[in-house]
């Protein structure tokens, strides 16, 4: 069968589609409340310790230095890049948000991407993880930085470094994250085997559950999405594939084999919906979350979910 098509009948991205179209049909289906957090936290904690534990085997060496190294430059170029084009037809503030969101990461998407090698036997280095915690937080200071621009007010309010600083670093999903990486990383191995059936056998059936209500939190934003404007539409639709091709041949003349090429070219094509909002919420007033929020999760989570996952690997093969 074609990979693409194969991807889709994936059982994640079925439930995707379900989320969806429970919001479209307009049935009542709706998870409690406090289920969807707790579902987020699962995942990224499963998510660093299996990256832990992967980097624990194997360790920092000459070939996980450099994807890091591109991950984080990619963190770094990739936001100034988008502010230069977003700043052509959006305020500064809006545009600075853009740019933090997608020179920042979705974990999520990365989380899919991993599932999607797990279940086609692709290896992957844990080193990964790594490069998905050192992404998070860069591109979230450089957005502040540009909307900042040199005046202490271009923010809506003062700009304290210390507090900004500390609140993309003690987000939580970041801290989740980068917390259960290192905790994988530094137990012994013998203390971590209890551990691999709540990493393991409830995985797939939580990022099931998880994505149902992303499904319908997607459906529920795409009303929002007149409001965004063309150009900017299509930002969130061409990104994904500039960022990612761009990534996908980083990661290859490095000589990353097929699962970290994808996972790189995934990191460098997503946009972040939940550390972004968060950190900038109260230090970039200014900016309309209808804006970057709705690009992010409407458009280019849907799109490297249900497409851009299965492209990029197709186009490994190709080159391979």
């Amino acid at each position: 069968m074609n990979p693409v098509f194969d991807y889709l009948l994936q059982p994640p991205v079925l439930f995707f589609i379900l989320g969806l179209a429970a919001v479209w049909m307009r049935s009542d289906l709706e998870l409690p409340s406090p289920l969807p957090k707790v579902l987020s936290i699962y995942l990224l904690v499963a998510i660093g310790l299996k990256g832990g534990l992967e980097l624990g085997k194997s360790g920092f060496d000459e070939n996980s230095a450099p994807i890091l190294t591109a991950a984080l430059a990619a963190s770094i170029v990739l936001p100034l890049l988008v502010f230069l084009l977003a700043r052509t037809f959006m305020e500064k503030a809006d545009a600075a948000a853009v740019a933090a969101t997608y020179g920042s990461v979705s974990a999520v998407t990365f989380i899919a991407a991993t599932t999607y090698l797990e279940q086609n036997h692709i290896a992957y280095g844990g080193h990964m993880v790594a490069a998905l915690a050192l992404m998070e937080s860069p591109a979230i200071l450089i957005g502040l930085m540009l909307a900042k621009g040199g005046s202490r007010e271009s923010c809506g309010t003062p700009v304290t470094w210390g507090k900004i600083i500390h609140e993309c670093t003690t987000n939580g999903s970041v801290l989740l994250l980068v917390g259960s990486f290192l905790i994988g990383w530094m137990a012994p191995g013998s203390q971590t085997k209890a551990l691999y059936p709540f990493l393991q056998a409830a995985f797939p059936g939580v990022l099931c559950l998880f994505v149902v209500e992303l499904g319908m939190t997607v459906a529920r934003k795409m009303e929002a999405l007149k409001m965004v404007g063309v150009r900017a539409l299509l930002l969130g639709l061409f990104f994904p594939v500039i960022a990612g091709g761009a990534g996908l041949m980083v990661a290859r003349y490095l000589g990353c084999g097929p699962g970290d090429s994808l996972l790189f070219a995934v990191l460098c094509g997503s946009g972040s919906y939940l550390a972004v909002p968060a950190a900038l919420g109260q230090a970039l007033p200014k900016a309309n979350p209808g804006i970057y929020v709705t690009l992010a999760l409407a458009i280019t989570f849907p799109f490297n979910l249900l497409m851009g996952i299965p492209l990029a690997y197709w186009l490994i093969n190709r080159a391979a």
